[in-house]
């Protein structure tokens, strides 16, 4: 980082940093480090300037809001601070002494992380965060893939995606509509997006795109990453851990697998050389999920 960023930084933890230990996993350009200052003290920093991906600083400012308003009930890391040059935003955050979910996912960090996920469906949203969007109204752009999808299909589109496009279409413009609620809503849970303690409870890290919406979303992004590495069955874990109805999960399953399918066709955005190659494994097992789901008259 350049010297004056480091200052910013070493100014909020109060002290001078003498390790910085780079945390591998996720898709988002920039630093990410676990820090500590010459006299113990601790914390996590991510940083990135317009120069690594536009987009990015401002997701840190997002997220910064949101960090800061979080509830304290809320499992996830608290804001220390941040620097805002204009140019470089870092924010330095709690660190958390914890790791990421093995996958394929265990069984009891599985069940770890879906009691944390129900404790947070019952979070009150504070007043500070009363201007978060619905999270219809954040995704109804991303969950209407599938109508890209009919207006110029891909060359390697499956053949069953192709032959019932009409459908899955229609079961997308339903999607956002059912995801209105009152719920804090994190909107990007995943493995790499979790942090597991030692004591076995689960943290949630990431907050740039957090809602205001339907509290079962959170789960169900959950299971379309555990399908997706596989070893548990995603039905039965659906009707121990949400309460929707089963339309419903479908119309929002078909917007995330054409939101995954549009999005990995498209160049791979600037510092995000993996993110399509994940998206598209994603849009597979999403469509493999929807298609077992409709012929079962779900």
């Amino acid at each position: 980082l350049p010297a004056h960023v480091r200052a910013g930084i070493e100014a909020i933890v109060d002290g001078r940093v003498v390790e910085a230990v780079s945390q591998p996993g996720g898709f988002s350009p920039g630093t990410a480090d676990r820090v500590q200052t010459i006299d113990g003290r601790r914390a996590f920093v991510k940083a990135v300037h317009p120069g690594l991906n536009e987009d990015t600083p401002g997701l840190h400012r997002r997220e910064a809001r949101v960090a800061a308003a979080l509830p304290d009930d809320v499992p996830a890391p608290r804001l220390l601070g941040v620097h805002d040059d204009g140019d470089w935003v870092a924010l330095v955050l709690e660190d958390v002494e914890g790791r990421q979910p093995a996958t394929p996912w265990l069984v009891p960090e599985l069940s770890a992380v879906l009691a944390t996920l129900d404790r947070l469906a019952t979070v009150r949203i504070p007043s500070t965060l009363e201007h978060l969007d619905a999270t219809g109204t954040e995704l109804a752009e991303s969950l209407a893939g599938f109508e890209r999808l009919a207006a110029e299909p891909p060359d390697g589109l499956d053949a069953w995606t192709r032959g019932h496009l009409d459908e899955l279409v229609d079961l997308g413009s339903r999607a956002a509509a059912v995801l209105n609620g009152d719920s804090l809503v994190h909107t990007d849970v995943r493995a790499d997006n979790l942090l597991l303690r030692p004591d076995g409870s689960a943290v949630l890290v990431d907050w740039p795109w957090t809602t205001r919406g339907a509290a079962w979303f959170d789960t169900l992004t959950l299971l379309v990453n555990v399908r997706l590495y596989g070893g548990h069955d995603v039905e039965a874990l659906l009707d121990a851990h949400v309460e929707a109805d089963p339309g419903d999960v479908t119309a929002v399953l078909a917007g995330l697998a054409g939101y995954f399918l549009d999005s990995s066709r498209r160049p791979a955005p600037a510092g995000l050389p993996t993110v399509r190659a994940f998206q598209a494994a994603q849009g597979r097992t999403v469509v493999e999920w929807l298609r077992e789901r409709l012929e079962a008259g779900g």
